[in-house]
């Protein structure tokens, strides 16, 4: 009988979740399996595999597909067959097998540390470089309402010594109509005033020896 490993889904509508199953190959894809080795979560790229029972698995010949092999590759179940295997041909010792595949999980722990202390920083960054954002924007936005108010300030200003200088004006335009009414009227009063009679030459001079006559007599 054929054996593979590979994923039988379950879970609802786009949050599926995967068995990891070893499963006869002519069994359907979500059908019977012969054991159970773990759970794959795609949307968290996590897993609980069975290092212990997959490699068990995969050493009598199960086969695992392309799916189940990149995961196992990736827990290091393909990297101990191999090793195994070079033990059981007389390659390598088991001890030198054991502190390759030490070094090996060693390795991977500190690309994984690496990997998560990079993903840190990153969120640390964006989260620097939104904030920056946002008092930039905060900044430009404070900037943008002293201006107006600056503006607005300028405006009432403009408009309320436009209104004086017009209020000014025309002041000055009704007292020059005022003026203008009252000069007519002083020119026709002066014209009903009568004239002072200054009586002619001739008149003061026969009025003199009149008035000398006058005294003489007196």
């Amino acid at each position: 009988m054929a054996v593979k490993i590979r994923f039988a889904r379950r879970g609802r509508s786009k949050k599926a979740l995967f068995d990891i199953v070893v499963a006869d190959s002519k069994s359907p894809r979500d059908g019977r399996f012969i054991e159970k080795l773990g759970l794959f979560n795609p949307h968290t790229d996590e897993n609980n595999l069975n290092f212990e029972r997959a490699l068990y698995w995969v050493m009598v010949g199960a086969q695992p597909t392309d799916t189940a092999r990149s995961l196992l590759s990736k827990e290091g179940v393909m990297l101990k067959k191999h090793l195994q295997v070079g033990v059981n041909k007389g390659a390598i010792t088991q001890e030198v097998a054991d502190q390759r595949f030490e070094e090996w999980k060693t390795s991977k722990l500190s690309q994984k540390e690496a990997e998560e202390a990079a993903k840190a920083k990153a969120i640390a960054d964006k989260k620097a470089a939104d904030e920056a954002e946002m008092k930039k924007l905060r900044e430009a936005e404070r900037k943008a309402e002293e201006e107006a108010k600056a503006a607005a300030v300028a405006e009432a200003q403009a408009k309320a010594e436009a209104e004086a200088q017009a209020a000014k004006e025309a002041k000055a335009e009704l007292e020059k109509a005022k003026e203008e009414e009252a000069a007519p009227a002083e020119e026709a009063k002066a014209e009903e005033a009568p004239a002072e009679e200054t009586p002619a030459p001739e008149a003061k001079a026969e009025e003199a020896p009149a008035k000398e006559e006058e005294k003489k007599a007196e």
